[in-house]
């Protein structure tokens, strides 16, 4: 009940405008066809639901199962045919082959070391056809090491508060996210306290792009603000479209 109540908070506060951006970066590198899209760290569904409207076959895969449950209710209501899978994105054996993969929302992040990106870059080879296109974002070294450690923010509604606080992780590149959510309790009259801690970690742009050619990726794009401008020390996410190779 815990996880679930906090993927649904979790959930609420995310930015939705965010979901619109992700599908405009896929659709500005991909004309849709119904072709099959696999999208790791798929969460909640609301991107799924925009990239199907746009045209694609989408299956949404995701580490949580409550999220998945979240996504389920979102897709029922919507009256659509998503498939839901609940897998973890180091492991993708046991999938289809696919048009295209994405992962968004800087999900790469929460490997815990480059040795765990090439798993998951080798893994996503594995069911992609040549030139199958594969597209993800990360937070940039500028983000984790300038913006994020000290970083807080606070949000409250009559139901719940929510506590955020950034500090720098004991590895280069890495941040420890202290998520602290209460959530009121009508009938003891009481707040209950729901606690995550998210880790957090990123490369520079020639390790990712080392990565992505030892897993048999070639023309590799890398550019920020969602696609529509270049990297520059101030960006604050990078994106990244490689295509498998030949």
């Amino acid at each position: 009940m815990i996880y679930s109540t906090f993927a649904q908070v979790y959930d609420t506060l995310m930015d939705d405008s965010l979901y619109a951006d992700w599908r405009d970066y896929v659709l500005a590198r991909v004309t849709p066809a119904h072709q099959p899209v696999l999208e790791l760290a798929g969460g909640s569904g609301s991107l799924a639901l925009l990239l199907d409207d746009a045209g694609f076959a989408v299956t949404d895969f995701d580490l949580s199962g409550d999220m998945l449950a979240l996504a389920e209710q979102k897709i029922d209501a919507a009256h659509r045919d998503i498939p839901l899978i609940l897998g973890d994105m180091r492991d993708l054996s046991e999938m289809p082959t696919y048009d295209v993969v994405t992962c968004f929302d800087d999900s790469i992040c929460y490997m815990q070391d480059l040795t765990a990106v090439q798993t998951v870059f080798t893994q996503v080879a594995s069911v992609l056809p040549p030139g199958g296109d594969f597209m993800f974002d990360a937070h940039s070294l500028h983000q984790m090491d300038d913006v994020f450690p000290g970083y807080m923010y606070n949000y409250q509604t009559e139901d719940y508060a929510f506590l955020w606080s950034s500090y720098e992780g004991d590895v280069a590149h890495s941040v420890e996210h202290d998520l602290t959510f209460f959530v009121y309790d009508a009938k003891l009259d009481a707040y209950h306290p729901l606690i995550e801690t998210h880790h957090e970690r990123t490369y520079p742009v020639a390790d990712f792009k080392r990565a992505l050619v030892a897993a048999g990726f070639q023309d590799i794009e890398v550019t920020a603000d969602f696609g529509r401008g270049p990297v520059t020390p101030t960006s604050t996410r990078w994106f990244f479209h490689a295509k498998k190779s030949e």
